[in-house]
């Protein structure tokens, strides 16, 4: 995936260098993927575009501690992202729940009220089966399918490896296909 970040703004942030065009190209590059993977956790565009600042203001701040040897860049922006994430969860002192209602305004164009009702219909499914996924799994879904992290850059976030990744990913899909099911969706082929 090309983020449009180059080589030398990575090193400039290697040298403690952050000069407004680095973090121009690294904010250009990842705000949106950071702001849909808060969304997709938090479920609330508000709050997400507090965190997404406050996770920016700490790339600025911290810029100097990232070291290319532990990781690469986009998994320590997203290591920033996750804790920022389970930082507000933690000042709201409850279970985070989740909603895709955030990133399907984001996605879907403008829809008919005929075309709501049904999307609200299949969201309601979809979020109940999403529920009885742990928080765990439905972080490891939100890092894939809302920031576009790949496997292995997930694995490096949360120390595991790769392949036990993949693993996790085939089994929450497949919950999730059964608890649709059993929610009464209907695939259309």
């Amino acid at each position: 995936m090309n983020t449009g970040i180059c080589h030398s703004d990575i090193r400039d942030l290697q040298k403690g260098i952050m000069s407004e065009e680095s973090f121009t190209a690294i904010y250009d590059a990842y705000y949106s993927r950071v702001y849909k993977y808060i969304c997709y956790r938090i479920n609330n565009h508000h709050e997400a575009e507090e965190i997404c600042s406050h996770v920016f203001e700490v790339v600025i701040s911290k810029y100097n501690s990232y070291s290319p040897q532990k990781s690469n860049f986009e998994v320590w922006m997203f290591a920033i992202a996750r804790n920022a994430v389970a930082d507000y969860f933690r000042s709201q002192k409850k279970r985070g729940t989740f909603s895709l209602d955030s990133i399907l305004d984001m996605i879907l164009p403008r829809s008919s009220p005929e075309e709501i009702v049904i999307l609200d219909d299949s969201n309601e499914i979809l979020y109940k089966a999403l529920s009885k996924l742990s928080d765990k799994e439905r972080n490891i879904i939100g890092m894939k399918y809302a920031a576009g992290l790949k496997n292995a850059e997930i694995a490096d976030l949360l120390g595991v490896s790769g392949s036990n990744i993949g693993v996790v990913l085939y089994r929450c899909l497949k919950k999730l296909q059964h608890e649709l099911e059993k929610g009464g969706f209907k695939y259309e082929k």
